[in-house]
């Protein structure tokens, strides 16, 4: 349902049309019955505390999380077995023998003690309600709007409800339960976990589970954790025993729900769980359900209601949101999209919050001792898509669990480096966890890839083109230094080619041509070039900014000369290899290559068109049905290509139903998670980064309004945006032309505008020369070296007008279209 909330933008007396606010009825996920499995549950978060809601009547569950419950304990996975082996690989690589290569890496460079720790559940809590099998009217909700969810049914005409949410303020899970007819309330609660050794016990009308992380490969386990559950009744009886809290006859009961581990840091596990649950509880329980909302509600807003975004609504939105899912590829629904959009925020915010630790690869929610993958932190793409959407959709304290990673990983990463390689700076491959290893894991095929260190100082440095803040740049710049310092002692010069090289490495996870055709290790792979040029490139320019040293930036500036340009194939293709091995049929789901598209911006339609066009000859050849992350991935580069309608066909093929019969092929569940399959969260957090790009990119020297807007998102309305350079943008556009935008400045500077219709405003001016504003992402690259078979068509841009506007921090001015 939608409330006629209406604004009305009219332009300098030419024209007036309406469009609607996004209201909080927009914003609900719903459904018209409980969820059978785990990825139909609804997840509720506060960074810390995880929790999939199931909403049966008859058994409540409620699948729980704490952000630091982790197998193993402090431990490095380096050694120093690779120092022999690492020159033999090398020479193996340039004698073309690849496949003697990866069995040796595999065998000597790789982890030789343990490939990681996985993330592991808490348990559940259950509700069970006697009599509750047979039900009506039933429903069920995720309000994204306020981070709450809810549950509603009818038994024998007395209707029940369950309000749920994981207190941001309160740090508790509270769970409150009515009825429309006193004394109606009668359950049972208790918990338990899969975790072995875990112990129920009861304390002082308290149901308590206490548990000990497993050991794992060659690490013993050692995170302690205890959760704590108690009641507060009005009317009826509560009482406790052996593990279960019994509530006989009670008009409403609100239960409070603790979780805490010994976790300290990556180094530290002795704290005191047992002190902290009780404490956390004991604090929460003083209070009423209504005030721990209002806080967590408070709290939550201060972060979502930044940016609201409505493209219109029809009578689509009052159906389920699994069958809206479903038929997104065949039906028109545009509030699906927006609200798919803000779902990815809302699960930012749910799942990385200030002080705590970075979100996962499925966020923090997670059923399994032993999950896909882990659950750990994906560097060759997926944990930096974790946090694409963060500073663009105007959250950027969300990003700092990420930044405090970072610092992290270069002390654990400098004595790998040295360890292992020999080398200064710090080093990461292609898997970190909480304990932060940071040695390559799993094999050579996957984890021979040396260069996550660079792709995070990028994530690193971006902060910085957003937010301008020099004391932050002092602050990440000895980490971004010592990432290149590794590079400089790593990379060696291939005899084959002459170019200095990242090797022995991968273009991620992806086979080539060399050798039996079965190997990915390789020497200097296209995305290796694109992520240390970057790094190379942007220490450059922070050293400027926070640390002047010629001779230092001179270095650097000498590598980067020696470095091998991007190449166009045979196949009029962007190469993905340093050798032209690309195949036309392959249809991997890493498309790393296109680093350089997006998130970088080496690839540009200005500036390099040959690559432009080589790029997106490689992306058609990739296809566009994948996994359900690459999708996400795909959906920012066919913005990035400056394609609306190539974009929104992506996101309808994300928005694809998943069910628990379909097996293969990515997509989305019908609680909106992304399917890769099994779940990952990055592909919610691309898709969402994907949308804003479609809408506004900063990418080059100037701000580019509707750069990709697809033909059938012809009106609508965004506000809260954030661009490179730090101004926030709301925007109103009409018959896919910019109607009415309004700039809010952060920190001041010259804010460049391009746009396809006309502004008018007292305050905007047509552009002339450079743009002044430093803050602007703009790189050059070296011109790519295109083979005879190459043919590239021209590339073809729409018409810009492009304008100034100077402003200083705090300003706000507003423009109209015509």
């Amino acid at each position: 349902m939608k409330i006629k909330n209406k604004i009305t933008a009219i332009c300098l007396g030419v024209f007036s049309f309406t469009v609607t606010a996004q209201t909080t009825n927009d914003l609900k996920l719903w459904y018209d019955k409980p969820a059978a499995i785990w990825n139909e549950a609804l997840p509720l978060g506060n960074g810390r505390l995880g929790a999939m809601v199931f909403g049966d009547p008859a058994v409540e569950r409620l699948q729980l999380n704490e952000e630091t419950i982790w197998a193993g304990s402090p431990n490095s996975n380096a050694h120093s077995k690779s120092l022999k082996a690492l020159p033999i690989v090398r020479q193996l690589i340039f004698d073309r023998k690849f496949d003697e290569a990866q069995e040796l890496a595999t065998q000597d460079i790789m982890s030789q003690t343990n490939d990681g720790m996985p993330y592991q559940t808490f348990g559940s809590v259950y509700i069970s309600f006697a009599g509750h099998q047979k039900y009506t009217d039933y429903y069920r909700d995720l309000d994204i709007s306020n981070a709450t969810a809810k549950v509603k049914y009818k038994v024998n005409g007395v209707e029940f409800t369950r309000e749920i949410l994981t207190a941001f303020s309160d740090q508790v899970i509270v769970v409150k339960l009515t009825a429309s007819q006193p004394g109606q309330i009668t359950c049972n609660v208790f918990m338990n976990s899969p975790i072995d050794k875990t112990v129920a016990s009861t304390e002082e009308n308290q149901i308590i589970l206490s548990g000990l992380g497993t050991n794992f490969e060659s690490v013993k386990g050692k995170v302690k954790f205890q959760g704590r559950l108690s009641a507060k009744n009005k009317g009826g009886e509560i009482n406790a025993s052996n593990g279960v809290l019994s509530i006989n006859k009670a008009d409403q009961v609100t239960l409070y729900i603790s979780i805490a581990t010994n976790f300290k840091n990556y180094q530290d596990i002795s704290g005191d769980e047992i002190a902290k649950s009780k404490e956390f509880l004991a604090k929460a329980e003083v209070k009423d359900f209504e005030t721990i909302k209002k806080a967590h509600v408070d709290y939550y807003q201060k972060f979502f209601n930044r940016v609201s975004f409505d493209l219109g609504t029809n009578e689509l939105a009052k159906r389920p949101t699994n069958e809206r899912i479903r038929d997104f590829s065949k039906q028109f629904d545009l509030q699906l999209a927006s609200l798919y959009f803000q779902f990815g925020r809302y699960l930012l915010i749910s799942s990385s919050q200030p002080g705590g630790q970075p979100a996962n690869l499925q966020g923090i929610w997670n059923d399994m001792v032993t999950p896909p993958w882990d659950s750990k932190y994906t560097t060759n793409i997926n944990a930096e898509m974790n946090y694409w959407p963060a500073e663009v959709t105007n959250l950027s304290e969300m990003h700092e669990p990420f930044i405090q990673m970072a610092k992290e990983l270069s002390v654990t990463g400098a004595e790998t480096a040295k360890m292992m390689y020999n080398a200064n700076g710090w080093v990461l491959h292609h898997n970190t966890d909480i304990w932060r290893v940071t040695a390559p894991v799993d094999s050579a095929a996957s984890g021979m890839w040396p260069t996550g260190g660079a792709w995070v100082s990028q994530d690193l440095w971006e902060r910085y083109l957003y937010t301008g803040d020099k004391n932050y740049l002092k602050e990440i710049y000895p980490i971004m230094k010592g990432a290149a310092d590794f590079f400089l002692d790593f990379m060696v010069i291939d005899p084959n080619t002459g170019y200095l090289v990242v090797v022995p490495s991968s273009s991620p996870e992806n086979t080539h041509a060399g050798g039996t055709g079965k190997a990915t290790i390789a020497s200097g792979t296209t995305m290796d070039n694109q992520l240390v040029f970057d790094l190379f490139s942007n220490v450059i320019k922070a050293s400027k900014i926070v640390s002047p040293d010629e001779v230092y930036t001179k270095k650097i500036s000498e590598a980067l000369a020696k470095m091998a340009p991007m190449k166009v194939g045979k196949y009029s293709q962007l190469q993905e290899w340093q050798d032209d091995w690309d195949n036309p049929e392959d249809k991997h789901r890493h498309v790393s290559h296109l680093y350089g598209l997006f998130p970088s911006n080496q690839i540009s339609p200005i500036k390099t068109p040959e690559l432009f066009e080589a790029a997106k000859n490689s992306l058609n050849y990739r296809g566009d049905e994948s996994t359900g992350w690459s999708m996400g991935w795909k959906v920012c580069w066919w913005a990035r290509l400056l394609d609306g309608n190539h974009a929104y066909k992506l996101l309808q093929d994300q928005l694809h139903l998943v069910t628990a019969e379909q097996r293969k092929g990515g997509g989305t569940y019908p609680n909106m998670l992304d399917a890769h399959q099994p779940f990952q969260i990055d592909g919610n957090f691309g898709c969402t980064a994907g949308i804003a790009e479609m809408l506004m990119q900063s990418q080059e020297d100037a701000i580019q309004l509707l750069p990709a807007l697809p033909s059938v998102w012809k009106n609508g309305n965004i506000k809260g945006l954030v661009t490179r350079g730090g101004f926030v943008i709301d925007m109103t556009w009409k018959n896919n032309k910019v109607l009415e935008l309004k700039i809010y400045s952060k920190i001041g500077g010259n804010c460049r505008l391009k746009v396809e219709n006309t502004l008018k405003g007292s305050s905007i001016k047509k552009a002339k020369g450079n743009n002044p504003n430093p803050l602007f992402y703009n790189v050059e690259v070296k011109k790519p070296i295109i083979s005879d078979q190459a043919k590239l068509e021209k590339v073809k841009l729409p018409n810009y007008n492009v304008y100034d506007v100077n402003m200083k921090a705090g300003q706000t001015f507003t423009f109209y279209g015509n």
